[in-house]
């Protein structure tokens, strides 16, 4: 039996305004999500009479030719993961089932980025990878304007050079940001020396999506089952960054920086109160200099968010602490960390249709200047 998502006003009643019908309109208990994926893809949302737009804002690939550029170090680059064959779109065939995938997923328009491999190499290098990135993102989206748009590569040891591609792949290219990784090599980019980059982002009105590398400081701890430099690594990585920015006084500085933190913020939503008492509790470990101008959680109501948080629990809590407009759908695709991302948003049941709409897509499409 074939399931759709339907919410007519004059049902408003159910569910918060959305119902979840057979084709013979009878209603059914939403159980994992719902809806329905059938060989054409996954039915559309309909909340209210209007069909849901939907953006995965979190999805990567790989170019070949900046991979080449890496020389002998390309081999230690590509992820040991599911999904690797998938990242390559300048392949037709690789597109295609791209695009099937998303089909599938009931996504419209996926956001592409590329996690930085290229932080320690010499500057010539890092600029030709970006470079190839950067134009290859631009025929690409430029091909497919309503299914695909892409975040810059930036060469963030350099941040002249990075000020000065960002600047080029959004006016000349038309991307939507960068991705930038949780640090430079270990360096965080709340210091100082980086911050000619945030400064143009917020001049350009541009999201920096910040993707994490795991914690190499901690690579001796998170060896042994289980693959704990990502399960922990990762989400600690984009908590150390996302607090660092706060913390050190950044997003004072800089108040219409956009920022995204990819797969939840990682730690930050879970537990961003304790970040209040830190310097009440010990003023000895809180810099004098720095003295914010809100509470340390309040500055999480400007970030922004991806959904992957993998169950309606995590992503009830992580919208109730920074709030539904700061969340967008992110997938990680092509790598399977989530089938139903969708149904994942739709079966929150404490969300109202006017939350699910956002984080379905409009959130992205407002802040990122999308057209779906």
């Amino acid at each position: 039996m074939l399931k759709n998502w339907l919410s007519p006003k004059t049902h408003a009643q159910g569910c918060n305004g959305f119902w979840f019908c057979s084709c013979a309109g009878l209603p059914i208990v939403p159980g994992g999500g719902g809806g329905s994926t059938t060989a054409t893809g996954r039915a559309p949302v309909i909340i209210r009479g209007k069909r849901a737009r939907t953006v995965d804002a979190h999805a990567h690939c790989y170019f070949q030719a900046g991979l080449d550029l890496m020389g002998a170090e390309a081999k230690g680059v590509l992820p040991p993961v599911k999904g690797v064959p998938e990242h390559f779109l300048q392949m037709d065939q690789q597109l295609a089932a791209r695009f099937d995938a998303m089909d599938t997923m009931g996504i419209d328009l996926q956001v592409l980025s590329i996690n930085p491999f290229w932080y320690k190499k010499d500057r010539e290098t890092a600029e030709a990878i970006c470079r190839v990135h950067n134009e290859s993102f631009a025929e690409l989206c430029a091909n497919h304007p309503k299914r695909l748009a892409a975040f810059a590569s930036l060469p963030m040891q350099f941040p002249e050079l990075a000020v000065q591609m960002l600047e080029e792949a959004v006016k000349k290219h038309g991307l939507k940001g960068a991705a930038i990784g949780g640090s430079v090599a270990g360096d965080d980019f709340a210091n100082p020396i980086y911050h000619p980059v945030l400064a143009k982002a917020q001049e350009l009105g541009v999201m920096l999506f910040i993707h994490p590398q795991s914690t190499p400081e901690l690579a001796a701890r998170l060896k042994g089952n289980g693959w704990l430099s990502n399960v922990i690594g990762n989400p600690l990585d984009t908590t150390i960054a996302l607090q660092k920015l706060i913390f050190e006084g950044v997003f004072d500085k800089y108040p219409e920086l956009k920022v995204l933190g990819a797969h939840g913020g990682g730690f930050l939503g879970s537990y961003a109160p304790r970040m209040d008492r830190s310097c009440f509790v010990s003023p000895q470990n809180c810099n004098p200099e720095i003295v914010l101008k809100k509470k340390p959680t309040e500055y999480i109501r400007q970030i922004y968010f991806d959904s992957l948080v993998f169950t309606g629990e995590a992503l009830r809590h992580l919208a109730a602490e920074v709030g539904a407009s700061q969340i967008m759908i992110g997938t990680d695709h092509p790598i399977p960390w989530v089938e139903d991302p969708v149904g994942h948003v739709m079966a929150t049941p404490e969300l109202s249709d006017e939350d699910r709409l956002a984080i379905l897509g409009e959130n992205a499409i407002r802040v990122l200047g999308l057209t779906v």
